[in-house]
């Protein structure tokens, strides 16, 4: 009993075209996963200022995660990039979220109070302008505060130039440093 070989060779060029159909399936499927994550998840920009120094340098390119905060809230120690306003045009902002919605926030001798209370901040020098803190703030609903890590250098919620941040302004949470390459990094808070 042999196997004819008219048989094998028409069971192997089955074979061969399914497995370069299943190939081909799981390739295009991929991409569309890639492209759909960027789409919806993942948006890039460069960092402008050197508010958010040590943490971002001006000209580090970061990665947004757009989608971060369709299913849950902004969290204080975020860094995030907004809007002054719902003007998709406007240029991104970058900082880092301090206060959340309803807490009274206060800026007295240098130090960040939250709701009465002092925000223990590791390695940041005391604030020499209080800007708008210098009395206290009480954020509204979906209002959040934010200062920039470099505090004595930053344009943030102190001056009425930025304010406090809408949630409807806010792009998403940066999770990612891209470069420069040799400082490629998730970001932490």
């Amino acid at each position: 009993m042999g196997i004819k070989t008219r048989y094998v060779k028409k069971y192997l060029y089955k074979s061969r075209v399914r497995s370069a159909l299943v190939w081909a399936v799981q390739i295009i499927v991929v991409l569309l996963l890639a492209a759909l994550f960027s789409i919806y998840m993942c948006k890039s920009a460069v960092v402008q200022e050197g508010s958010m120094d040590p943490t971002l340098k001006a000209g580090d390119k970061v990665m947004i995660n757009t989608a971060a905060y369709r299913f849950s809230s902004p969290q204080r120690g975020d860094i995030i990039a907004f809007r002054l306003n719902e003007d998709s045009d406007s240029s991104i902002h970058i900082k880092r979220i301090i206060g959340l919605p309803g807490e009274t926030i206060m800026i007295h001798e240098g130090q960040v109070t939250i709701d009465g209370e002092a925000y223990p901040e590791e390695d940041m020098p005391a604030i020499d302008n209080p800007g708008v803190a210098e009395k206290p703030l009480t954020l509204g609903k979906n209002e959040y505060f934010v200062l920039g890590d470099n505090r004595n250098s930053s344009e943030d919620s102190r001056y009425t130039t930025i304010g406090m941040v809408d949630e409807k302004c806010i792009v998403g949470k940066i999770w990612l440093r891209t470069e420069p390459i040799r400082d490629f990094a998730l970001i932490r808070r």
